[in-house]
């Protein structure tokens, strides 16, 4: 497996070239840019952010699209990935952003390879939480994704609770930052 991260331009050439439609490119350039906001933020908190691979993984974070459309685009992406030679780091990234992570416990229902699908690194959760803050191509508030989470999984799935408690665990570090800066 490669260590070496691509370049932005190559990852947006790997989201074409595997079949990603332009809709899919679009939105992965918007939390790009929302994810890169929030890295730069926190690193001025004096949180070490590699802020490169936050930015080529929310650029990547999608590319499973390119087959699905399902909750399956994670672990697909993670295949496509690997099958890229893509680091490790980017790869996590693809795999753990959905919802507010997958636990063991949910992959096996869902049929996915064993394994823990929840963000752990700072990168991962900064772009899963990027995601979500981003409906097609624009920004929204998390308000507005959870409502319509509430509609698709039902108001008590525990993805909710995890998106929230990721929201809290930004913002405390965004608010904690010397100049006070939120996103």
């Amino acid at each position: 497996m490669s260590e070496k991260i691509p370049s932005e331009e190559e990852a947006i050439s790997l989201l074409r070239k595997v079949g990603c439609q332009p809709n899919v490119v679009n939105h992965c350039i918007a939390v790009m840019r929302v994810a890169a906001k929030i890295a730069r933020k926190i690193r001025t908190r004096g949180l070490n952010v590699n802020i490169h691979l936050v930015r080529v993984g929310a650029l990547l974070h999608d590319i499973g699209r390119s087959k699905t459309h399902s909750v399956n685009h994670a672990v697909v992406g993670g295949r496509i990935a690997r099958s890229l030679s893509l680091p490790d780091p980017i790869i996590s990234i693809i795999e753990k952003h959905v919802g507010g992570g997958i636990t063991p416990e949910e992959a096996e229902r869902l049929g996915w390879p064993k394994g823990d699908y929840m963000p752990r690194t700072i990168e991962e959760k900064i772009v899963t939480y990027a995601d979500k803050l981003v409906e097609g191509s624009r920004e929204v508030s998390l308000k507005r994704t959870l409502d319509k989470l509430k509609k698709e999984l039902g108001a008590n799935h525990p993805a909710l609770d995890r998106i929230k408690r990721l929201e809290k665990e930004i913002l405390r570090i965004l608010n904690d930052s010397p100049k006070g800066q939120t996103c």
